[in-house]
């Protein structure tokens, strides 16, 4: 079954004939070619996307009056026809949400154009505007004719937009079923073509249609993934707004009205934004009912001459018909019987015989019927309520009388179906009584010998256990005394290590002081502080509580202060360290403080010569790839590749040996002073989080 099929029934058979309130929208929005070297306005309009400027409304205030002054002027002043067309066809759309006399205008000046130019693509789309108009001033049978003229000459790609217009005929004609069929086709060809904008309408007619229906739960889903596309799209314009008017309906019949005036207070803010003057006067007839349903009347009156106010100036019958609908409505609930039947006579006034909305119709008679009857004119009353029945009765057809019954049928045949099904269980359950009455006695008598045995096991099980667990708690005890035992030896180990590490440090500075020689005095230097960098692990670990790691940002913290003090640099280099706090094992800590010693040693001897001022700074993070990289970097005078080394050679050696004992990699720059970068993989973090 096509999706079309689908939808059509999945509509006939969910209606539900309960009082609805408004109609789905008949706006889309349209896009402006941009003029090149031409700033008339600020963006561009397009029936289709690809073309250029996709993003109206998006960082621009100038959907006032002056925006359609400077679309006009645009107008006036360009030379290309096509560019006329795209120009007159936005204002024919952009006017008729603010003023339909104005939008007639100017679309039938884009046809004109059109037909002279023999511009069959563009008479289509400008068609399209015309049917929208037509369908807003309540010329429904005009609107239909000229969309479906429209089809033959527009592009498959301006099809999801022509055929929700005719969805809206159908819908304002109160033929639910057929509107879904043009929703289908909208949504088939707007998913085939991958277009955005039309399968968020869809949706969002989806929506109406169903809260028209009083389906709630399907009207919010579809409701919501409107809204989730039309976020997606990312652009502020007419239907967005129009969205979230329907899903504040739904929250609305739900009566969830904080919810609902969320989603009314964002149409309105988008609306008052860009003058979408249909949306406004829609929101405020329903914040009228909003406002009558919390009984907050003070603020009912303003919505609803707020809703007059918008239907005014579009001149929009079928908006002011129901703005004083909305009116009458409230001034019976404040008992002002005389104000209501004046306000709903308007109305009646306003829509004319000539207007097709039986719903709407059989709830403003049903309104001034109760008017009548509050001031006591029963007959009027009377007349009054027969012409609601009248109307009722043509809206809930003798289709619904069929469904209905089509529905009850369905449950008779379901509860017949639940009552074979509970007849079945019954049975069984009976067959299961009958073996367990006959199985009770048995089960009963080795219940109670398998009691009688567990109690006497048990007895002797629990002594049993008793004494395990006595000695079980001795031996516990004996094995925390031998780990604590162990771990006060281990950090004796690390000690004396430490200790010895630093004797034999003494004996090289001893050692140092006895030797002329400056490249030896170097070297020994340079062996002393790696000595002491591994003597630093070992006192971390000591002075830890746990044995198996270093927190390495204290550990080179300190090994910064030692080599610093070791050289008596503190006058003319500054040591920068900055990192989160990172518990790495021993085996990985020893060689990366080795090579930072190398690195820091050689910085400190080569990059800043006659004590030159510098910064040297030292980090090292968790990679989000669990690899530890370790950021080296000074201001010093960096490497000259075409001078030779005048050390022997040996700290490169052993930082690259190290390296790859930690499977690391080494990146070197050295344009602004040095960089280098170390990527470790074989590491054992212990504590510490990724960047």
């Amino acid at each position: 079954m096509s999706l079309k099929k689908a939808i059509g029934r999945l509509i006939v058979n969910a209606l539900k004939y309960d009082l609805f309130t408004t109609l789905v929208k008949i706006l889309r929005p349209v896009l402006i070619l941009l003029v090149a070297f031409q700033p008339l306005f600020s963006q561009p309009a397009s029936f289709t996307s690809g073309r250029p400027g996709t993003h109206l409304f998006v960082d621009t205030d100038e959907a006032d009056t002056s925006f359609l002054q400077k679309l006009e002027r645009g107008f006036n002043e360009a030379e290309v026809d096509t560019l006329k067309l795209y120009l007159v066809n936005d204002l024919g759309y952009y006017w008729h949400i603010r003023n339909l006399d104005s939008a007639f205008v100017w679309t039938h000046t884009g046809l004109d154009i059109a037909r002279k130019t023999g511009n069959q693509l563009w008479e289509g789309r400008l068609l399209i505007t015309l049917g929208a108009i037509l369908l807003r001033n309540e010329q429904l049978d005009s609107a239909e004719i000229v969309l479906n003229q429209a089809k033959s000459k527009v592009s498959p790609r301006d099809l999801p937009f022509l055929h929700t217009q005719l969805g809206y005929v159908k819908e304002r004609r109160g033929l639910l079923a057929e509107a879904g069929d043009q929703v289908a086709i909208s949504l088939d060809l707007a998913t085939e073509f991958n277009d955005q904008k039309g399968m968020a309408l869809a949706h969002s007619d989806l929506s109406n249609l169903f809260w028209k229906q009083g389906k709630m739960r399907e009207a919010l889903t579809h409701g919501l993934r409107s809204l989730s596309i039309f976020q997606q799209r990312g652009i502020l314009d007419l239907d967005y707004s129009f969205t979230f008017y329907v899903v504040g309906n739904i929250y609305l019949a739900e009566k969830k009205f904080d919810q609902a005036l969320l989603y009314f207070d964002r149409s309105n803010e988008i609306s008052l934004k860009y003058g979408f003057y249909n949306n406004l006067s829609d929101t405020y007839i329903s914040l009228t009912d909003l406002f009558m349903e919390t009984k907050e009347y003070a603020q009912a009156t303003s919505a609803s001459k707020e809703a007059i106010k918008y239907a005014s100036i579009l001149h929009n019958n079928f908006l002011l018909m129901r703005s004083w609908l909305s009116v009458g409505k409230l001034q019976n609930l404040e008992n002002n019987c005389q104000d209501a039947i004046q306000s709903l006579n308007t109305c009646l006034r306003v829509a004319t015989d000539n207007f097709g909305d039986d719903f709407y119709l059989q709830l403003v008679y049903f309104e001034l019927a109760k008017a009548h009857a509050s001031c006591n004119n029963y007959t009027q009353a009377f007349a009054a309520f027969q012409n609601y029945d009248n109307h009722r009765n043509r809206f809930f057809t003798a289709e619904a009388d069929r469904r209905i019954s089509e529905l009850q049928t369905e449950f008779d045949v379901a509860q017949k179906e639940a009552t074979i099904t509970d007849q079945e269980t019954k049975l069984k359950q009976q067959r299961k009584l009958q073996f367990a009455s006959w199985g009770f006695v048995i089960l009963l008598i080795t219940v109670l010998i398998i009691i009688y045995y567990n109690y006497h096991h048990n007895k002797t099980r629990n002594q049993e256990l008793a004494y395990l667990n006595k000695d079980l708690e001795e031996k516990n005890r004996e094995l925390d005394q031998r780990n604590t035992d162990k771990e006060i030896l281990l950090k004796e180990i690390h000690h004396r290590v430490k200790n010895n590490l630093e004797i034999v440090v003494s004996l090289l500075e001893l050692q140092l002081s006895k030797i002329d020689n400056p490249e030896i005095q170097n070297v020994m230097l340079a062996s002393q502080n790696r000595v002491q960098s591994i003597g630093i692990v070992h006192q971390k670990l000591y002075q830890s509580n746990n044995l198996g790691s270093i927190d390495m940002k204290e550990y080179l913290l300190h090994l910064i202060a030692s080599i610093s003090d070791s050289f008596n640099v503190q006058d003319h280099l500054q040591f920068v360290c900055e990192m989160e706090e990172l518990e790495i094992d021993i085996d990985t800590a020893i060689p990366i403080g080795l090579i930072t010693n190398e690195l820091l040693t050689n910085a400190i001897k080569h990059a800043f010569p006659d004590n030159r001022q510098g910064i040297i700074q030292i980090g090292l993070e968790v990679q989000e790839s669990g690899f530890l990289k370790l950021l080296y970097h000074d201001n010093g005078i960096g490497k000259n590749n075409s001078v030779a080394s005048s050390g022997t050679g040996f700290g490169t050696n052993l930082i690259q040996l190290l390296t790859r004992q930690l499977e690391g990699t080494i990146t070197e720059n050295i344009s602004n002073g040095t960089t280098i970068t170390f990527l470790f993989k074989k590491v054992n973090i212990l504590h510490g989080k990724a960047d």
